[in-house]
């Protein structure tokens, strides 16, 4: 280390308070028993933020959370904004068990916990009607006790939870004559961490959860961490988020509470290293413990500088300070010029930078079939991303409307925050659709990877998705049967290309009727690739973390977590069948398991009243015949048998047989339909691919 910075180094750490690091309020108690209760936590009154941070000490030795009806508390994480506390293990049978953190400051963490299904059946987590994950266990009549650390699918499955959660479900089958035990628990290592190794004993009906706390914008200013703080926003599901506020002390060296005014302080080891002109600091080893170290090595062995020393230092230091003032304007403009270089540099990096050359050195044609905007040419072409230019939110981002300098109109997708998982579904969608060239796929156009979230620009589709056509009452275009033959023939026949027609085959993953746009000409688009995956050729399925909408997940692969081309065809089936009937894939006001749209139509078709729940307007159309065979087609898709159900490749050229005909039969029944009018010869055209108000085309 050079003089100058051993000076400037002296200069900081004497202007930081140096004192006993606080965690407690000044007169409260920060312990109970063994365990640490920094601030905002607190036993008393006025110890604490408010009345969720409140804990009882009972017996001046177990703390309690007394506002979470007195949860046991197990431990404080400041740095990480977590709780470790004891929750009741509920076992049942064939019934669904509620937990409850709604109006409250803490959050169900998907970081630190895990879901675990112990027992013969199977376990799932629900929120706001929505499945968020779920396992199945393979039944075994071997007794034993199961290991919840490692649970091998074998009477004991575990995943992982792909967002926070205030409140949530646990809906548990079982399928033996014993009862299933589902539910969160802690991640093992992050327990080690938090306790150093040492056991936490506790009652066997008891599990250990993880809670992330978070603070308001109001909670903040009352906590007083002062400027050192950053804010982040927790996701809650594809459409909703929290955001929090978490405070950290301004150096390294302080340690303490940073959540109280003057909770940093800089210890007294480092104080008395700093007076004997050492320089103070920590290793950090492995599992994150720091060990103080105090080096002398610029010092000549003295406890005390010399005279002739301290006279250097001030004339080093004068010196230093006009050196500093005459160049620092200058060296401001070339470090902010580097920062923002190894900045876009790093966004580069982590938004797919280096997957993106891996492409290019794979397929040299890459480059030339997207472009690399830059981060000024989108916020001009979306005035800076301003909400008025909002043309859809999805679950890896937000998509704006926007105009390129050359008067083109493109749809900007941003995605939402720097989450790891989302920034892997948002890269997946990039490098698929840069490999992909079908006119009813959704066209990449280029993407920017720069800034601090990735961002895909593709062409504009200006007739929203086909779910807003057949479900938005308000829509005044309708959508006619030949209309819809070709919505589901289009859609079948790019399907039918991912799936066989290029090199390496693509599962797309989430069919669904909003992934389903219309361009001008009312042409099907395939939109949202995020969770789309490539296949190697050979390869039969992919086994991974169920992943869907409910409603068009594939049975057969919400059972097996395995994957296949077929699955892809029963979401096509229940699509065909939104098409055919204008229903929505779930109604809640179906009773039983005729909610499902997919159950509903089979049970109607097995019954042979199946033109009863078809559309109306279909029906008068006066093609019966027609929809019957779509109607037959569907059933086929929606086969709970995978390996029952036809190939895509089948079903587009069957629905292109049945288009044909019905287009066919229209011209034959309006041929010969003539009209005079003052000699001038009229003729009934037979448009396709634009609808008509009469629904007829």
């Amino acid at each position: 280390m050079k003089l100058p910075h051993i000076i400037l180094l002296t200069i900081f750490i004497s202007s930081l308070p140096m004192a006993a690091p606080s965690y407690s309020k000044p007169g409260c108690t920060d312990t109970c028993g063994n365990i640490t209760l920094p601030y905002p936590f607190g036993i008393g009154p006025n110890c604490f933020l408010n009345k969720w941070y409140a804990v009882d000490c009972i017996n001046s030795s177990k703390p309690f959370l007394s506002a979470l009806n007195n949860l046991p508390l197990l431990a404080v994480d400041l740095t990480q904004q977590m709780v470790l506390v004891n929750l009741p293990m509920t076992s049942a049978c064939n019934t669904t068990q509620i937990s409850n953190l709604a109006d409250t400051p803490f959050l169900f963490s998907k970081l630190h916990n895990k879901f675990i299904v112990q027992g013969c059946g199977t376990g799932e987590i629900l929120s706001d009607g929505n499945m968020h994950t779920g396992c199945s266990t393979i039944c075994s009549q071997e007794s034993g006790s199961v290991n919840r650390s490692y649970c091998d699918g074998i009477n004991c499955c575990q995943t992982s939870i792909p967002y926070y959660m205030d409140m949530y479900s646990v809906n548990v089958t079982a399928s033996g004559e014993s009862c299933v035990s589902a539910f969160l628990v802690a991640d093992n290592s992050y327990v080690d961490e938090l306790f150093s190794g040492r056991f936490v004993a506790g009652d066997d009906s008891l599990i250990a959860v993880v809670l992330r706390w978070t603070l308001s914008d109001n909670e903040f200013s009352e906590a007083g961490c002062g400027y050192n703080f950053s804010r982040h926003e927790l996701k809650k599901g594809s459409d909703s988020s929290v955001n929090t506020v978490k405070c950290s002390c301004e150096s390294e060296l302080e340690e303490g509470n940073p959540y109280l005014s003057g909770g940093c302080k800089v210890p007294e080891e480092c104080t008395k290293c700093m007076e004997g002109w050492g320089v103070c600091g920590y290793k950090v080893s492995y599992g994150g413990v720091r060990t103080f170290v105090c080096d002398h090595h610029f010092h000549n062995g003295g406890s005390k500088p010399s005279s002739s020393r301290a006279v250097f230092l001030g004339v080093g230091i004068s010196i230093l300070v006009l050196v500093l003032t005459a160049v620092g304007f200058v060296l401001y403009k070339v470090i902010q010029r580097a920062k923002d270089k190894r900045r876009k540099k790093k966004c580069f990096e982590r938004n797919g930078g280096l997957l993106l050359k891996q492409q290019e050195a794979g397929d040299e044609g890459l480059v030339n079939k997207t472009k690399l905007f830059t981060s000024s040419e989108l916020e001009k072409a979306t005035d800076y991303f301003n909400e008025n230019r909002i043309i859809g939110r999805g679950g890896q981002g937000t998509v704006y409307k926007g105009m390129l300098t050359d008067g083109k109109i493109v749809a900007v997708k941003k995605s939402k925050a720097v989450d790891l998982s989302q920034l892997e579904l948002f890269i997946n969608e990039m490098v698929i659709l840069s490999q992909v060239n079908h006119r009813n796929v959704v066209k990449l156009l280029g993407f920017c990877l720069e800034t601090d979230v990735p961002i895909l620009v593709s062409e504009f589709i200006p007739n929203g998705t086909l779910y807003d056509h057949i479900h938005d009452e308000n829509n005044e275009v309708f959508i006619s049967l030949n209309m819809r033959l070709q919505i589901a023939t289009e859609v079948a026949g790019a399907l039918s290309y991912l799936h066989s027609a290029i090199s390496v085959p693509i599962y797309h993953r989430d069919i669904k009727s909003t992934n389903i746009l219309l361009d001008e000409k009312y042409r099907a688009k395939i939109s949202d690739f995020g969770t789309s995956r490539f296949v190697s050729i050979g390869q039969t399925h992919l086994t991974t973390l169920v992943q869907g909408t409910i409603g068009y997940l594939d049975p057969e692969y919400f059972q097996s977590s395995q994957f296949t081309e077929k699955s892809d065809v029963y979401s096509f089936g229940v699509v065909l069948v939104e098409l055919l009937t204008g229903e929505k894939p779930i109604c809640v006001s179906r009773f039983g398991g005729n909610r499902s749209l997919a159950t509903h139509f089979m049970t109607a078709f097995d019954e042979e009243r199946v033109m009863s729940i078809l559309d109306a307007k279909m029906v008068r159309e006066g093609g019966r015949d027609v929809l019957m065979e779509v109607a037959n087609l569907a059933t086929r898709c929606l086969n709970l048998s995978g390996k029952n159900r036809p190939t895509m490749k089948e079903v587009a050229t069957e629905l292109e047989t049945i288009r044909m005909s019905h287009m066919t039969s229209l011209v034959q029944s309006d041929f010969g339909k003539v009209t005079y009018n003052d000699g001038e010869h009229e003729s009934l055209m037979l448009s396709y691919g634009e609808p008509t108000s009469s629904g007829i085309l």
